[in-house]
């Protein structure tokens, strides 16, 4: 599985290492793509207290925690990177609220672990080049009839172009095969899985242009374009963000039941 990985370990120890505490998801965000994917959960997800849940890739947590506190379900995350498993037990610790951590690598043998009701990751299967493997990893630790959740952020079109430019290292380390909405009626039907919801959600998002790894004066003179446009987004145009297309949207969120 190491060619599969577009990520290696130490790249996530350095960057939670460089994270201080994470800020928390609130029912009153004002950021556009979490209100967003808060109005989806609380739409179609079960709301029921003591629901077992899993987040795959869990650092930092912060849905996790949010599903803790608002929907009252069991929190448990499992995380290979060391660092990020103990900013996360440490952010849970001060949110006061309790949490299962297991520090495993997904691909390692985890047979010892209990079947959840929930299994879910934002932001994790668009790191490895087969799609289909990394959603079984998902799939083998939910119940029957379980519920998988996963979101990706969506680099395609738009922000492919713009971040080839301004942020080529980051983009090698996403696999833009995943965000493509169609591509993911092969694990849907490999596995039988119940599609519940599946969109792209978010609209057009400049803000997921700030990273610059080249400062040069072009590429400075594009960022500030677009931070000129996200000022007009949050501010005047709000209403183009409900506009969603593959080639301009920020996320693509799909919910299943395991059959």
């Amino acid at each position: 599985m190491g060619d599969d990985r577009l990520t290696e370990q130490a790249y996530w120890e350095n960057r939670w290492d460089r994270i201080k505490a994470w800020k928390e998801i609130r029912r009153d965000t004002k950021h556009q793509v979490n209100k967003e994917l808060l109005k989806i959960f609380d739409t179609y997800l079960p709301h029921q207290e003591r629901l077992t849940i899993l987040e795959i890739g869990g650092a930092p947590g912060q849905f996790l925690a949010y599903f803790a506190k608002y929907f009252g379900y069991l929190p448990h995350a499992i995380d290979y990177s060391t660092i990020g498993c103990e900013k996360m037990r440490e952010a849970f610790e001060i949110a006061n609220m309790d949490v299962t951590i297991y520090n495993r690598d997904i691909f390692s043998d985890l047979s010892n672990l209990p079947r959840f009701d929930i299994v879910f990751s934002m932001g994790f299967i668009e790191h490895f080049s087969d799609l289909d493997s990394i959603v079984e990893k998902h799939i083998e630790q939910l119940k029957k009839q379980g519920i998988l959740l996963l979101g990706v952020p969506n680099y395609r079109g738009i922000s492919q172009v713009v971040l080839k430019r301004l942020a080529p290292q980051k983009l090698s380390t996403h696999n833009l095969e995943a965000m493509d909405i169609k591509n993911w009626e092969s694990f849907e039907k490999k596995y039988g899985l119940q599609t519940i919801f599946k969109a792209y959600l978010g609209g057009f998002n400049p803000g997921m242009y700030r990273r610059c790894e080249n400062r040069t004066f072009i590429n400075q003179l594009i960022r500030f374009f677009f931070k000129c446009v996200r000022v007009l987004f949050t501010d005047r145009l709000t209403f183009l963000r409900s506009f969603n297309s593959i080639y301009w949207s920020a996320y693509l969120l799909g919910i299943y039941r395991k059959v």
